[in-house]
């Protein structure tokens, strides 16, 4: 880690009395500055602070160490820095992190073409259902898409992402087409089992609608139920970008016209604004452009569900 770093968190956490203060003052997470001191005690090999409920203190290597990191921090502010002519071009390794069905419909076509634009950049995607732990995996970026964000971490909105529920005509003329999110409750739906497995959120107008479903298919990663719902096996809530082009094709009918599924906010995600990198910060005004651009991300399709032959709605999601 960045000694330099690593110092002046220290004297922050000294100055300011509470890493919590420290991590504000210096626009960090709370994660990183404890892992920024936790480094600082194994470089002194000493415990450098006293830790009460209530506050903390330094202990006498603590003084010493503070007063060795001070005047670090005023030979590295004497120093000149040499402007290079590729200051301000990205390069160099990023480890980005996100789950498969948004890499695949998403963020492969937008990393392709960051890495067309910028030569000397790398990225190295790590692919998980899971959130990661950026920290401890070393993460720079995580594009995470959520309602509910950590708050020890910093967040950049990047776009919006719709959802549409939909299943294939195969399934809506053995079962019945839903009028109705109360339909919901009669028919086999595909869960997701990190978000909304349960329950289903829809507004309509100004009302908002929670829906329990259920269903005998539930996994880690939508594409496997969106893979599900065009096979027959039931309704399936999808991220629009997954699920447009299904429906285009007839694979898929959308359903329930007029209720509008809940959306979530599509962020990137990363541990600190402090001396971000050159590259991040590019690779996140590019995300943030394109995600503006509906071309590259969809929104939900707005046009109103076929109604498969058969009957016109079953009650019996296993009839």
């Amino acid at each position: 880690m960045d000694r330099i770093t690593a110092a002046e968190v220290f004297v922050r956490i000294a100055e300011r009395g509470s890493m919590s203060a420290a991590a504000d003052a210096l626009d960090m997470s709370r994660a990183m500055v404890t892992r920024y001191l936790a480094q600082m005690e194994q470089w002194a090999g000493a415990r450098l602070l006293h830790r009460t409920t209530r506050r903390l203190s330094l202990t006498e290597a603590g003084e010493e160490t503070l007063v060795r990191c001070r005047r670090m921090l005023e030979v590295a502010a004497e120093m000149a820095t040499a402007a290079s002519a590729c200051a301000d071009e990205p390069r160099g390794l990023l480890r980005v992190a996100c789950a498969q069905s948004l890499a695949q419909d998403v963020l492969a076509p937008a990393v392709a073409d960051y890495l067309r634009l910028h030569r000397q950049a790398a990225i190295d995607l790590h692919i998980d259902s899971r959130p990661v732990n950026l920290i401890e995996e070393r993460i720079d970026l995580a594009i995470r898409i959520t309602n509910e964000l950590d708050p020890n971490l910093i967040a950049r909105p990047l776009g919006h992402c719709d959802s549409v529920v939909c299943a294939s005509p195969a399934y809506l003329a053995a079962h019945g087409v839903p009028v109705g999110v109360e339909d919901l409750a009669t028919h086999n739906c595909l869960t997701y089992s990190y978000f909304g497995k349960s329950l289903w959120q829809f507004e309509r107008g100004s009302e908002r609608i929670a829906v329990p479903v259920s269903g005998n298919l539930s996994a880690n990663e939508s594409q496997v139920l969106l893979a599900a719902a065009i096979e027959g096996a039931g309704i399936a809530m999808q991220p629009a970008y997954s699920a447009n082009a299904p429906i285009a094709q007839g694979r898929l009918v959308a359903l329930l016209p007029g209720f509008v599924p809940q959306g979530l906010g599509v962020y990137g995600v990363y541990a600190s604004r402090r001396q971000m990198p050159v590259s991040l910060r590019a690779l996140l005004d590019f995300l943030a452009a394109r995600f503006a651009d509906p071309a590259h991300w969809p929104p939900r399709e707005s046009s109103s569900p076929a109604r498969p032959p058969g009957r016109a709605r079953a009650q019996n999601p296993t009839a």
